[in-house]
């Protein structure tokens, strides 16, 4: 049995929110007979592409990691995407947590790197959702457009088989490489991420480390 608490809202993951509530119900419009897996692959679709993937956010504060903030603005990176997808799950009654890993990310912005301090992106999100009996990995970070820019495939979800990142892009340079795994969590461990960032990436929690930076999607350019 599915513990109640991936059901139920938490601080970062507001699945009672009434923006969070109207956004799912409108996504699942029309779908509302079909089962969990169909619907989804619709809220993943719908976080995936309608929600733009940009870490130039302010690092240390709370609000960069909500589900909620993340909606109303219509960009972040993968932590409060991944939490809106978990947000969006447990409202219409999938349930959902999220898994944590750290990447080698050889697709960065120049500017991505120095703040990060090196290519190893830590505490990267994904959303377990408890479908068909199992739980099954889905990683809604980079929207389409974005990963045309980068030259990266778009990644898929069908509900039935884990989606992570490809490991080479399209012209078969190294993507992103996993290199430990943080386990799972009913919410975002908010605590815990910025104590790491301030071991390895200090610079990520100050909040003008990306000030005068044209955007994340105008710098991205693969990796020579």
């Amino acid at each position: 049995m599915v513990e109640a608490v991936y059901l139920q809202p938490g601080r970062f993951i507001e699945s009672e929110d009434e923006t969070i509530v109207a956004f799912a119900r409108q996504t699942l419009a029309g779908a509302e007979a079909a089962g969990d897996v169909d619907r989804a692959v619709r809220l993943y679709m719908a976080v995936r592409d309608g929600i733009l993937y940009d870490p130039y956010v302010p690092f240390a504060r709370p609000e960069s990691y909500s589900a909620r903030h993340c909606l109303a603005t219509g960009r972040g990176f993968c932590v409060p995407k991944a939490a809106l997808l978990a947000a969006l799950a447990r409202s219409s009654g999938i349930p959902a947590r999220l898994g944590f890993a750290d990447v080698r990310n050889h697709l960065v912005t120049p500017r991505l790197l120095e703040v990060n301090g090196s290519d190893i992106l830590r505490w990267h999100a994904y959303t377990d959702l408890f479908l068909d009996g199992k739980w099954v990995k889905a990683t809604p970070a980079f929207n389409l457009g974005l990963c045309e820019r980068f030259g990266v495939k778009p990644l898929e979800f069908d509900g039935r088989e884990d989606s992570i990142f490809h490991p080479y892009d399209v012209s078969g340079r190294r993507h992103m490489e996993y290199v430990l795994d943080r386990g799972t969590y009913a919410d975002v461990p908010y605590e815990e991420i910025l104590e790491t960032a301030r071991r390895h990436s200090p610079l990520l929690l100050r909040d003008d480390a990306f000030a005068g930076a044209r955007g994340f999607a105008a710098e991205a350019t693969p990796e020579q």
